[in-house]
């Protein structure tokens, strides 16, 4: 039920959305996310396939209801009943919950959460803040490719957090790249988003523009997402058309001193990251006028890739059965 809530809060963060076309829609995704190191090792034995091939899922919009389907479990919002289901594929059987027992458990969670932020130092969060800039930057390169059937054009998606003051190769930091695929708009697709859109309103009420502040708030408890955040909605207007494939990489850059006492260690532990992060954002901040500077190539010394993202858009129809939307017959409600 958590995942319908956060669906509906990420909108509420994003530019206003322009009104549903009014018809049906089907998509398909495929994802999957590789860790390096020991880690990723770790994950891939327990993860089997899923892990190797990623996971494929698929939404389907039809008038008042959309269903999600992701390997053996799915999820199907009803806005015209106000209910919401959650469906187990392999054990045939699904359960079912209101909109009024779901907004009890947001505003639970909402007061859990403001007793939480009340809880921290109020100097804690500018402190760590202060000590932060991030480098964006934006490149609509002329490489081309047909990507299930979309002809794509590559941007390229650079942030970087660093010590304020500092290059990154002076004060580490973390370094995320999206490789973007970037298609002309699919239209089709503005209707997943307008029921979300529906669904959180429905839901909400007038409690949905609190929820958006109440959210705000909570990502600024945490200093690397804030200026990331914020720089990224500004820059974003420069971005037109459909991503059908997203690859998305996250560096972790250490410093002189940090590579020196790492040795010849190829990848760092996910403990040494936490260190890391922690050790750029504790230290001193000084000679606040230094200029930015663009992150390091990939594959320099003192770089070590955390993970990579990749997302796929796989297909659009605008052909959906009510059987797309609908609880599979035979299957039992617990």
């Amino acid at each position: 039920m958590r995942r319908s809530i956060v669906a509906a809060g990420t909108l509420c963060l994003a530019v206003a959305l322009t009104a549903g076309l009014g018809a049906d829609v089907k998509s398909s995704h495929k994802t999957q996310v590789k860790f390096e190191g020991m880690f990723g090792r770790a994950i891939s034995m327990f993860s089997g396939k899923s892990a190797k091939e990623g996971v494929v899922s698929t939404t389907a919009v039809s008038g008042d209801r959309m269903m999600s389907v992701t390997g053996q479990s799915g999820e199907l919002v009803d806005l015209a009943e106000e209910k919401v289901y959650q469906i187990d594929f392999k054990d045939r059987s699904y359960k079912v919950k209101t909109f009024a027992e779901i907004r009890k458990e947001w505003e639970e969670a909402q007061a859990k959460m403001k007793e939480q932020a009340a809880a921290q130092k109020p100097a804690e969060q500018p402190d760590a803040e202060a000590q932060m800039e991030v480098d964006f930057s934006v490149n609509r390169t002329a490489e081309r490719e047909t990507i299930n059937g979309y002809d794509c054009q590559k941007t390229v998606m650079t942030i970087a957090v660093r010590q304020k003051g500092r290059k990154l190769e002076e004060s580490g930091g973390l370094v995320m790249t999206n490789d973007l695929w970037m298609a002309p708009e699919i239209a089709a697709l503005k209707e997943e988003a307008a029921f979300q859109l529906r669904y959180m309103r429905k839901l909400l009420g007038n409690d949905a523009a609190t929820m958006a502040r109440d959210l705000a708030q909570a990502m600024a408890m945490y200093p690397m997402m804030k200026p990331a955040m914020e720089r990224m909605q500004k820059e974003s207007g420069k971005l037109s058309g459909t991503p059908i494939r997203t690859v998305m990489r996250v560096e972790t850059v250490a410093s002189p001193e940090q590579a020196q006492s790492q040795g010849d260690q190829p990848k760092p532990s996910i403990g040494g990251v936490a260190g890391k992060l922690g050790g750029l954002f504790g230290r001193k901040k000084k000679d606040d006028d230094a200029p930015a500077e663009a992150p390091a190539p990939a594959g320099a010394k003192n770089h070590s890739t955390l993970l990579t993202s990749t997302s796929e858009l796989v297909s659009v129809s605008t052909a959906v059965t009510a059987e797309d939307v609908a609880i599979p017959a035979g299957f039992k409600q617990k």
